[in-house]
């Protein structure tokens, strides 16, 4: 014998014992859950934030296209600025002296910063230069938007942390 219930047996209530029927009060529509509702600022943050980093590099591959068969350049210079600047957001909030506002991480970090660097523009480019008959140029910016970011994380890293040793020193 089984332990799951047979497909028409209804699923028990979240909410408590008994059934909706059997409860007391006029009947109401689900509210969110709590944990919604208090992640609900974090969620906005994140949003707003990544649609503020989504539309700067948007502007940036409109201000510098590629042709099909060219390196794409302004993705690839996208990438690597922001992996600059998340190796020094990271470094700025986690060591830096004072503690940042609760929403500063989702907003900037997750929100701007990983809507500004992207993996699917990035893929899809890779594939742009395969489909144009540039699979030499498509390995280059594969591999190399890699290193580079990798280059660039590691870069900013250390570039905050000088700056934070230089503002602690007398």
């Amino acid at each position: 014998m089984s332990d799951t219930p047979a497909p028409d047996t209804p699923a028990p209530d979240p909410s408590g014992p008994g059934d909706a029927a059997s409860r007391t009060g006029p009947s109401r529509a689900p509210r969110f859950p709590r944990a919604w509702r208090a992640d609900a600022p974090v969620v906005l943050a994140v949003a707003l934030g990544g649609a503020v980093g989504a539309s700067a590099r948007y502007a940036a591959v409109l201000r510098w296209p590629a042709a099909a068969d060219a390196f794409p350049w302004a993705v690839f210079w996208v990438n690597v600025s922001g992996c600059a600047m998340i190796g020094a957001f990271t470094v700025l909030v986690t060591e830096g002296a004072r503690t940042p506002h609760p929403l500063l991480r989702p907003f900037f970090g997750s929100g701007v910063l990983g809507g500004y660097t992207t993996f699917s523009t990035y893929a899809l480019d890779v594939h742009r230069l395969q489909d144009a008959r540039e699979p030499l140029l498509g390995l280059l910016y594969l591999a190399g938007t890699l290193l580079a970011a990798l280059a660039a994380v590691l870069l900013g890293t250390a570039a905050a942390r000088l700056g934070l040793r230089a503002r602690r020193s007398p």
